[in-house]
C-alpha cells in the first residue's frame, strides 16, 4: 500500500513538473513584442500572398499593407552622389518594427528594392538597424534624377509570412539614362532570360530560363548571392509593384553547370503592359545586374 502511494506521489510530482515547464516555456520571451494581431489588415484590398512555387506580381502600391513606411534623407538626394537615408517601419497601430521583430529571409532581415522612374537604375539594398527602434539606415548612389520608389520586402516573426511596403524618395539633378549608361567596353559574359511562351500572356503562369555564358568559352564562376544562385525582380512601367523570384530548384548543393549554367523560374503577370525583369547574379565574386524587357499581352 505504501509502495503504491509513493508511486502515485512520484507520478503526481512528475506531472506537476511537466506542467510547470510547459507554462514556463509559454511565457519565455520570443524576442519580439509584436503579435499576429499587429499585422492584421481590415481593408478590402489587403496585401496578397502568393504560392512560392508560382510567384506572382504583387501590386504593392494599390494594396493595403499593415505596415506604414517612410523614407527620409540626411541631406537632399542628388543624382550621382551618395545618399544616406533612413527607412522607418511602423505597424498600422504605430508600433516600431525593429530587428528582433523580423525573421531572416534569404540571408537578410530587410530587403529594399530601389527603382527609378525609367526602370533603368535598379539597386537591391540591405539596411541596418538605426539607433531608434523601427529605423533602418542605408546608403546608395542614385544614377539618375527623379522620384525613386523604394519597396521593402520582409517577414515579421509574429506571422512568419512575407510582407511588403513602399515609399518614395525624390532625387534632384538632371542626369538622364543615356548619361548614366556604362560605356561600350566588351563584357566578359552573355546573360539571357528566355520565356517559354512568347509573347508572355497576362494571368498565365510562365516559365523563364536564365542562362549565362562566358564569351571566351571558359567556365562561368557562378556563386550564391543571398542564399540563391540568382534572383529576378520584375517591375511594371508605372512601378505599381514587383515580383521577387528565386530559382525553382532552391538546393544550393546542386551547383549549375560550370560551362553553361541555366536556372529555371516561374512567374505570373496579372495585367498586360511593358515590364522589366532584372537579373542579379554573382560572377567571380562580383554582383552583376542585367535588365530584360518584355511585352505582356492579354
Amino acid at each position: 500500500m505504501t509502495l503504491a502511494t509513493n508511486e502515485r506521489r512520484q507520478l503526481l510530482w512528475i506531472s506537476l513538473g511537466a506542467m510547470a515547464l510547459f507554462v514556463g516555456f509559454r511565457f519565455l520571451p520570443t524576442g519580439t513584442n509584436l503579435s499576429h494581431m499587429d499585422f492584421r489588415v481590415t481593408a478590402k484590398n489587403p496585401i496578397d500572398f502568393c504560392d512560392p512555387l508560382s510567384p506572382q506580381f504583387i501590386p504593392v502600391v494599390a494594396m493595403a499593407s499593415p505596415v506604414a513606411m517612410t523614407v527620409a534623407v540626411a541631406e537632399p538626394a542628388t543624382a550621382g552622389k551618395e545618399v544616406r537615408a533612413t527607412v522607418r517601419l511602423r505597424t498600422a497601430n504605430g508600433k516600431a518594427i525593429a530587428s528582433e521583430d523580423l525573421l531572416v529571409s534569404h540571408t537578410r532581415k530587410l530587403h529594399l528594392l530601389v527603382i527609378d522612374p525609367t526602370l533603368t537604375d535598379y539597386q537591391h539594398l540591405h539596411p541596418t538597424p538605426g539607433r531608434v527602434a523601427g529605423d533602418w539606415e542605408f546608403s546608395f548612389t542614385p544614377r539618375l534624377s527623379g522620384q525613386y520608389r523604394v519597396f521593402a520586402d520582409f517577414t515579421p516573426a509574429a506571422t512568419g509570412r512575407g510582407l511588403y511596403a513602399n515609399g518614395d524618395l525624390k532625387v534632384a539633378g538632371s542626369r538622364t539614362a543615356n548619361e548614366a549608361r556604362p560605356g561600350d567596353e566588351r563584357r566578359p559574359y552573355t546573360i539571357a532570360l528566355t520565356p517559354a511562351m512568347r509573347p508572355m500572356k497576362a494571368k498565365w503562369p510562365t516559365d523563364l530560363k536564365l542562362t549565362i555564358a562566358k564569351n571566351d568559352g571558359g567556365p562561368v564562376p557562378m556563386e550564391p548571392v543571398m542564399g540563391a544562385y540568382a534572383h529576378l525582380v520584375a517591375f511594371d512601367e508605372t512601378r505599381s509593384g514587383f515580383a521577387h523570384l528565386h530559382p525553382v530548384d532552391p538546393d544550393l548543393e546542386k551547383r549549375p553547370d560550370s560551362m553553361k549554367p541555366a536556372l529555371d523560374f516561374k512567374i505570373t503577370i496579372p495585367k498586360p503592359g511593358r515590364y522589366v525583369i532584372w537579373a542579379q547574379v554573382s560572377l567571380g565574386g562580383r554582383e552583376v545586374f542585367e535588365p530584360f524587357w518584355f511585352e505582356v499581352v492579354e
